[in-house]
C-alpha cells in the first residue's frame, strides 16, 4: 500500500447544484434525477403493460427494475451529508426524542485490531495518527500475532506514541475489541480495518456528523479499494463498493436506518454502544458462537434499542459494561458520511473473494434473525429496504438455478439469455449512476460485470454459507 489515492473528482452538477438556494436545489436535483431515470422509468412501464398474461421472470423482472429505480432514486433525492451541517429530514420515530448532544470536540477512542497482517499493518497505523480529527487516542490490539506484526506495533508505539495492546492468546477480533474497550472513557469509539488506509479527514467528518446531529447514534464512512489497479478482479470491485456505499448506503441514511456500519470506519457514539460490546463478543447463533466481527450485529444494536435493549442489557448486567453505566434506550438514527473517505484492500484472486462473500452471508444470515424482529418498526422506508433486499438476497440462489440450469436443461436458452439480460440492464443503470458521480472516470464499464458476476456465481453461495454458519474463523486475506 503506497498511500491516500487522489480524491474523486465531483460532477459540475453536482458543484453547481451545490451553490443554489435549498428548496431550488432539492426541486432540480428531483427533476434531474426522474430525467437520469426516464429510460429505466418508459422500460418499466412497457414490461408492466405486458403482465396481462404475468409469467415468474417477466413479473421478477419489473419488481427488481422498480426497485433499483426506487433506491437509485431516493439515494440521489434524499440524501444528505450529516458532516455538512443539521439533516432537514424529519425522522418518524424520533421526532419530539431528545438527544443529548456532544461537546463541541468529542474525545475519540480510535481502535484497531490486528491479527499476523506484517505487510500491511504500518500503513493503516499511519493513516489513523494522520487523522487531522482532534483529541484522539489511537489504540491497536495485536491479537497474538505470529508473524512479526507485534515487533512493527512496537517500532510504531515508539515512534508515534500509540497504545498497543499485546494480547498473550488468539480472542478473536471482536473479543479483541471488546477488551480494549473495556477501559474507554471518551465520548466517541472509532473503529477501522487493518487492510484499510484513511483520507486525513475522514474520522473528523464522521465525528463531526455525530456533533452536528445528536440524533446520530453512529455513522459509516465511505469505502473504495485500495488496490483497484491490481487487475480485472479488483476494478470490478471496486466499481461495486462504490454503488453499495454512495447508493444502498445512501438510500438507507436517509431515512436514517444504515443497517451496517462498516468496518473499514465505522464511527459511534460511546451512549449509543457501550452497554453492548459483552453481548457482541459473546454473541451466538444456532447454539455456537459467531466468531465473525459482524458490522451488521453491531449496527443492529444501535438502531433495535427500543426494542431490544433492556433485554440484551439484562442478560449481561454483571457486566462492567453495563454495571458501570447504564445508558438510556434511545431510537438512534444509523447514518453515512460520503465524504469520509477511507480505501481497503480486497481480494485480487478468486479463491479470497469467495471466502469473503462466504463470510459477508454468514453474517447477513445471522443479522437477518436478529434485525428483521424489529426492522418493521422503524417505519415503512426502512423497511422496505430492508426486508426488499433481504428477499432478493433469498431470491437469488433459486432465480439462478431456474435461470441457468433448470431452463437450458429443457430448451428454454431465450429465457436464460433475457434473465442475462436483465441482469446486464441493472448493471447499467449503476454504471450510468457511477459515470454521474465520477465524470471523467472510464471505471464504470466494469459495473456491469459485477451485476453478471454476482448472478452467475456468488448467487450460489448462500445456500453453502447456511450450511456452515456455525463454522467461522478469523482470517482477512485480501491477497
Amino acid at each position: 500500500m503506497t498511500g491516500v489515492p487522489a480524491p474523486r473528482a465531483r460532477g459540475r452538477v453536482t458543484e453547481r447544484l451545490g451553490h443554489a438556494d435549498p428548496v431550488v436545489r432539492h426541486g432540480l436535483r428531483r427533476l434531474l434525477v426522474l430525467l437520469c431515470l426516464s429510460p429505466l422509468l418508459l422500460l418499466l412501464a412497457g414490461a408492466t403493460l405486458r403482465l396481462t398474461e404475468p409469467t415468474l421472470p417477466l413479473a421478477y423482472g419489473c419488481v427488481v427494475l422498480a426497485g433499483s429505480i426506487a433506491v437509485l432514486y431516493i439515494a440521489y433525492t434524499r440524501y444528505e451529508d450529516p458532516s455538512t451541517g443539521p439533516l432537514t429530514v424529519r425522522r418518524r420515530h424520533a421526532v419530539g426524542m431528545q438527544f443529548p448532544p456532544l461537546p463541541a470536540e468529542p474525545s475519540v477512542t480510535f481502535l484497531l485490531a490486528v491479527k499476523d497482517e506484517v505487510d500491511g499493518i504500518e500503513a493503516c497505523v499511519r493513516s489513523m495518527v494522520a487523522s487531522d480529527c482532534p483529541r484522539v487516542r489511537v489504540t491497536v490490539i495485536d491479537d497474538h500475532s505470529c508473524d512479526g506484526t507485534a515487533d512493527v506495533l512496537r517500532r510504531l508505539r515508539d515512534e508515534l506514541g500509540i497504545t498497543v495492546i499485546h494480547l498473550d492468546e488468539n480472542l478473536g477480533k471482536k473479543q479483541a475489541l471488546v477488551t480494549a474497550c473495556a477501559g474507554v472513557d471518551t465520548d466517541v469509539i472509532a473503529f477501522t480495518d487493518s487492510d484499510c488506509v484513511l483520507a486525513p479527514d475522514a474520522l473528523r467528518r464522521c465525528v463531526r456528523a455525530l456533533v452536528r446531529n445528536p440524533s446520530l447514534g453512529a455513522v459509516s464512512g465511505h469505502c473504495r479499494a485500495l488496490n483497484a489497479s491490481a487487475g480485472l478482479l479488483t476494478r470490478v470491485q471496486d466499481t461495486w463498493y462504490e454503488g453499495q456505499f454512495r447508493v444502498i448506503k445512501a438510500a438507507e441514511a436517509s431515512f436514517g436506518s444504515v443497517t451496517c456500519v462498516s468496518g473499514p470506519l465505522a464511527v459511534f457514539r460511546r451512549d449509543a454502544v457501550y452497554n453492548y460490546l459483552p453481548a457482541w463478543a459473546d454473541d451466538h447463533f444456532l447454539g455456537a458462537p459467531f466468531k465473525f466481527a459482524t458490522d451488521r450485529q453491531l449496527t443492529g444494536y444501535v438502531l433495535g434499542q427500543p426494542w431490544k435493549g433492556r433485554a440484551l442489557k439484562a442478560r449481561y448486567a454483571d457486566s462492567p459494561f453495563v454495571a458501570a453505566e447504564d445508558f438510556p434506550e434511545r431510537p438512534w438514527q444509523v447514518g453515512y458520511v460520503r465524504s469520509a473517505e477511507v480505501w481497503t484492500d480486497v481480494p485480487a484472486r478468486l479463491r479470497p473473494l469467495l471466502r469473503q462473500q462466504v463470510r459477508w452471508k454468514k453474517s447477513f444470515i445471522r443479522n437477518l434473525v436478529f434485525t428483521g424482529g424489529f426492522m418493521w418498526r422503524r417505519g415503512a422506508g426502512p423497511a422496505t429496504l430492508f426486508y426488499g433486499h433481504v428477499l432478493w438476497v433469498l431470491a437469488a440462489p433459486v432465480l439462478a438455478f431456474v435461470h441457468l440450469i433448470r431452463a437450458p436443461l429443457h430448451g428454454a436458452f431465450l429465457l436464460t439469455g433475457l434473465y442475462l439480460l436483465g441482469v446486464l440492464l441493472k448493471g447499467f443503470a449503476w454504471a450510468f449512476a457511477y459515470r454521474i458521480d465520477h465524470p471523467g472516470d472510464r471505471r464504470w464499464r466494469y459495473r456491469p460485470l459485477m451485476s453478471l458476476f454476482s448472478a452467475v456465481v456468488l448467487a450460489w453461495l448462500l445456500p453453502y454459507a447456511l450450511l456452515t454458519v456455525r463454522r467461522g474463523v478469523w482470517s482477512r486475506g485480501a491477497a
